[in-house]
């Protein structure tokens, strides 16, 4: 089995270490494997070295935020060097921005009617590695887990039971802190044509993440992302429903795209995404992982 997009704890919604990856990957028998944190590379050193003493093939990689018209997307980067400085400017610039982010975050959520304060924040980020990115999941996981909350009209809906409550966490981002939602805040990401020029520079190969997400309504800017020297597509993807998978593998196959799978395992974020759990429809061989070194 192949899995070519998951986090650790090196990405600020991350659960697992690096380690505890490779050896998860191990027990679902998945043998082709990549971590791919968001704007940071350090998981890759550790998780090779595992990988390798346990005969399982480890694939470099990173997701990188960025934008394209005025859209953010995420860009992954596959057999990268990531001892490259590059990578090193691109997490410092996130970091730079994190903070101050953070905090209007928590104001908006506060104009909702929570009474969040940062030392909650800070509790629950304390041990994080990005300590200071408070994304809208950890501000959902604050939320729902504080008892003054029990019978919140907004929250309800993230219950167990609840229309949204499948996947609390991340729902509650998409409804409140994603682009265009009352809790969203800008972050200046770079371009994406800039991002990709970063990724085959440093010898790897450009895949669009999750396109299915990010494209919403909008794909008409696929093939104009294709056109911008993009290596390859994120076709298969827990996000995806088989149309949308279809949509892509087709759109892949005929401008000589890369094909590549991934759920997007985060743990505790996410906890109905699965290693492995990509709803991949065509064969092993089909995943182009040889090409991504």
């Amino acid at each position: 089995m192949i899995d070519l997009h998951m986090h650790s704890h090196y990405s600020e919604d991350g659960e697992y270490s690096p380690i505890e990856l490779v050896e998860q990957c191990l027990v679902e028998k998945i043998s082709v494997m990549s971590i791919t944190d968001h704007n940071c590379v350090k998981a890759n050193l550790e998780a090779q070295a595992l990988a390798k003493s346990k005969g399982m093939k480890y694939i470099s990689g990173i997701e990188i935020d960025c934008v394209y018209k005025n859209t953010n997307f995420h860009v992954l980067g596959y057999g990268i060097d990531f001892q490259s400085n590059d990578f090193n400017i691109i997490e410092k610039n996130i970091e730079k921005q994190s903070f101050q982010a953070s905090l209007e975050r928590l104001e908006k959520t506060q104009i909702l009617g929570f009474r969040v304060t940062e030392n909650d924040m800070w509790n629950l980020s304390k041990n994080n590695y990005w300590q200071s990115s408070w994304s809208g999941e950890m501000f959902a996981e604050v939320l729902l887990a504080n008892p003054d909350y029990k019978n919140h009209p907004l929250l309800n809906p993230y219950r167990p039971g609840g229309s949204r409550g499948d996947n609390p966490y991340v729902n509650f981002y998409w409804d409140y802190y994603s682009q265009g939602k009352p809790c969203y805040v800008n972050i200046d990401y770079p371009k994406m044509e800039q991002i990709i020029d970063t990724i085959q520079c440093n010898n790897g190969i450009s895949v669009l993440a999750h396109p299915g997400v990010n494209l919403k309504n909008k794909n008409h800017l696929l093939d104009e992302i294709i056109n911008l020297g993009i290596d390859g597509i994120e076709v298969f993807s827990n996000y995806h429903n088989p149309v949308e998978s279809n949509y892509f593998y087709q759109k892949a196959k005929e401008k000589q795209l890369i094909i590549t799978c991934g759920s997007d395992f985060h743990g505790k974020t996410k906890p109905f995404v699965k290693l492995g759990s990509h709803h991949c429809f065509i064969s092993d061989d089909e995943i182009q992982y040889k090409l991504l070194k």
